[in-house]
């Protein structure tokens, strides 16, 4: 079964750092019944926005983690044995469209490419979710809005999304902070102080130049702020970056000694 969860309207908008206009791009597409789609890094703060502009609209959020085993069925509901009796249970999809709330696929090009097709007759002007399975054909409620998410430098040929669906979708291009406000936010998140919050953050800025040499994926804020966190509570420097910013980054042996010995350079 797919990984979801669901965020209820009015809980408190969780800290978001702006980066540029995409506050006013989410409130636009929401707004006009518009699918957003949401391009860039891993952990650089995709979902964070989100779940702040759903408490931000006051509305409810269902995201769903995609993985290579979601199916279109995962998404809608099928019918379960529950007490003796067969009955129908809702997708996080379908509760989405039916209470006019927020659906928000992380990571879409990795589910099945069912889910795609299912996704495009909720994309354009006729908003609704035909369910084969009970007969019913569903209208969007007012409110719901389609959001995805995907990470455009870590896929291959067989993990994109195709034109047609990408077209029928808003785009926001997202990446990690600018240094200064990077250093805002790990500062807040983690309780360190910005000095030292500082110097992570250009220790993952360095680690981000390896990206496509030594390493798949640069470090993201959220290890940055896991390193910090470690930090505000009396770890040692060389611990916490370890721990945090560079055994989830490499399992050979001779990266993560380039990545201590850079660590060492950044820091002294």
């Amino acid at each position: 079964m797919n990984a979801q969860t669901q965020t209820q309207q009015g809980a408190p908008a969780p800290f978001y750092l702006p980066q540029g206009d995409e506050i006013a791009v989410f409130e636009a597409a929401a707004a006009h019944d518009l699918p957003l789609l949401l391009k860039g890094p891993t952990g650089c703060g995709k979902t964070r926005f989100v779940a702040h502009m759903a408490a931000r609209l006051g509305r409810d959020l269902y995201t769903v983690a995609c993985h290579d085993d979601l199916s279109a069925a995962d998404l809608i509901g099928r019918y379960l044995l529950k007490g003796g009796e067969t009955v129908w249970v809702d997708g996080p999809l379908t509760r989405a469209v039916r209470e006019g709330a927020i659906c928000y696929l992380d990571e879409v090009v990795e589910a099945r490419k069912d889910v795609t097709v299912v996704l495009h007759p909720l994309t354009d002007d006729r908003r609704v979710l035909p369910i084969d399975r009970t007969g019913e054909e569903l209208h969007a409620a007012p409110g719901f809005m389609l959001v995805a998410s995907y990470n455009p430098g870590y896929q291959n040929i067989l993990k994109t999304l195709k034109p047609s669906t990408r077209q029928r979708f808003l785009a926001l291009d997202f990446d990690f902070p600018e240094p200064a406000a990077e250093t805002a936010i790990v500062a807040r998140e983690s309780g360190l102080d910005e000095r030292r919050a500082a110097g992570l953050v250009r220790l993952a800025g360095k680690l981000r130049g390896l990206k496509g040499q030594d390493l798949e994926e640069g470090v993201s804020t959220r290890l940055v702020v896991y390193a910090a966190t470690l930090l505000a509570n009396g770890m040692d420097l060389n611990r916490a970056v370890e721990s945090a910013m560079i055994e989830p980054l490499s399992d050979d042996d001779e990266v993560k000694q380039g990545l201590r010995d850079l660590t060492v350079a950044v820091f002294g």
